[in-house]
């Protein structure tokens, strides 16, 4: 068995080097396909993400496997990187190392923000793409099927993902789902275009969130942010209009001042709304809404303050789980290599087992020709006699490999078997 990784992440790399190595869906496919022309006994997956950038190589036989100077130059010959430039910055790992990784990756243990849903889907697309190049094989099969399993012990049997620890994340998931059954039928107004108002417009998305408009000072900027979730941009001026009908705001502006103070949601958004439900993000530093609007009937006015706080219990509670996480990722390593080393010493077992047992029944139907005078016990005495001696011959050798497979596979004691006892690939 040969599994390498060659790749960067957020742990090691910094962003630069990250954003020069990224491939987009097509630039992926091509690569594999390159990769595969040039490495055509090895199994290939590319997983690509904001974060991460990395490059598994599987093969079943030691030989004929790239290494990690071919794999990194392979790597960062597709977008001609210069390796003196960004070779600090690579992860080279191999065998075991390979297997916790894609493991610890698929279950999100290695994420930016611990615990984050996203990088199982991408995980899953990456040995999708993998597969329908033609780059995958059975080892890739197994060992991404172990790490999508793992993922889910991870989320099945600890609390991990549960606990949200992103800004948006809690506003959506722990704040706005309390107020709010459904989003598809809600109507989402953001004030400014911020980065926090894209992040959280996107877990909205998620959640089926359909009717947006972006109501921003810089209209050219407010568009943008409007078109890429498929929203409507609209005038400044048209914001109160907007507030007196919307269900849910997310504020973002850069102003000095709250754009929007008590006496004015009192005399211009209040007589429109008659008390129905209305969600207030403000993530604006200092802050868009009066916090006195929050004491109004139907307001439910949340600051960055009260959703940092809601981060830091998450992250206390999700810091607890991090153990037991990391135990099940242990386990599921344990059981994938040893099932692989069972594989790989299997066949070799199987052919000295025959090597010893047709001489053996070969000597004896040798041995009862000569004496046919011997009654069937007798016989079966005999017969139990030489699978002892069979099964204590095999004894020491098949042990030996037992241990050694603790320590990795013992392609040592598999090679030495096959040439003392004449074995068959």
């Amino acid at each position: 068995m040969n599994l390498r990784m060659v790749g960067c992440s957020h742990q090691a790399t910094s962003l630069d080097v990250r954003q020069q190595l990224a491939f987009g869906e097509s630039q992926a496919t091509d690569a594999l396909a390159r990769w595969r022309e040039e490495f055509p006994e090895t199994e290939l997956a590319l997983l690509s993400t904001c974060n991460r950038v990395e490059l598994y190589a599987a093969n079943e036989k030691l030989e004929g496997t790239p290494d990690d100077e071919h794999l990194t130059n392979a790597l960062l010959g597709y977008h001609r990187v210069p390796i003196e430039r960004v070779s600090m910055q690579l992860t080279r790992l191999s065998e075991s190392e390979v297997v916790s990784h894609i493991y610890r990756v698929a279950s999100s243990l290695d994420s930016m923000v611990v615990g984050e849903p996203q990088i199982l889907a991408q995980v899953k697309n990456a040995y999708q793409r993998s597969q329908e190049s033609g780059a995958a094989g059975p080892l890739l099969h197994e060992l991404f099927q172990s790490a999508l399993r793992t993922a889910r012990r991870v989320a099945g049997e600890t609390q991990l993902h549960r606990h949200r620890v992103s800004i948006p994340s809690v506003a959506i998931g722990d704040f706005a789902s309390r107020v709010f059954e459904r989003f598809d039928d809600k109507h989402v107004l953001v004030l400014g275009a911020g980065d926090m108002a894209e992040e959280t417009l996107r877990y909205l998305q998620d959640v089926g969130a359909k009717k947006i408009n972006v109501a921003n000072r810089d209209m050219k900027r407010g568009t943008a942010l409007a078109e890429r979730f498929s929203g409507k941009s609209i005038e400044w001026d048209d914001r109160w209009l907007q507030l007196g009908e919307t269900d849910l705001v997310i504020s973002t502006t850069a102003a000095a001042q709250p754009i929007v103070t008590a006496d004015a949601f009192d005399k211009l958004i209040a007589p429109m709304r008659r008390q129905r439900s209305l969600f207030i993000l403000d993530l604006a530093v200092p802050r868009d809404f009066d916090p006195e609007i929050g004491e109004r009937l139907g307001v439910y006015l949340y600051s960055l303050d009260d959703l940092e706080i809601a981060c830091q219990k998450n992250r206390q509670a999700r810091a607890d789980q991090l153990p037991l996480a990391e135990e099940i990722v242990a386990d599921e390593t344990h059981k994938f290599l040893a099932g692989l080393r069972h594989r790989i010493a299997a066949p070799v077992i199987t052919d000295f087992r025959r090597g010893l047992e047709e001489p053996k029944q070969a000597e004896l139907e040798r041995l009862f020709q000569k004496l046919p005078e011997l009654d069937d016990h007798t016989r079966g005495e005999i017969t139990q006699f030489a699978d002892r001696l069979v099964n204590k011959m095999l004894y020491p050798p098949l042990k030996s490999l037992r241990d050694a497979s603790e320590e990795g596979t013992p392609h040592s004691l598999l090679e030495a078997l096959k040439r003392l006892f004449r074995l068959e690939d």
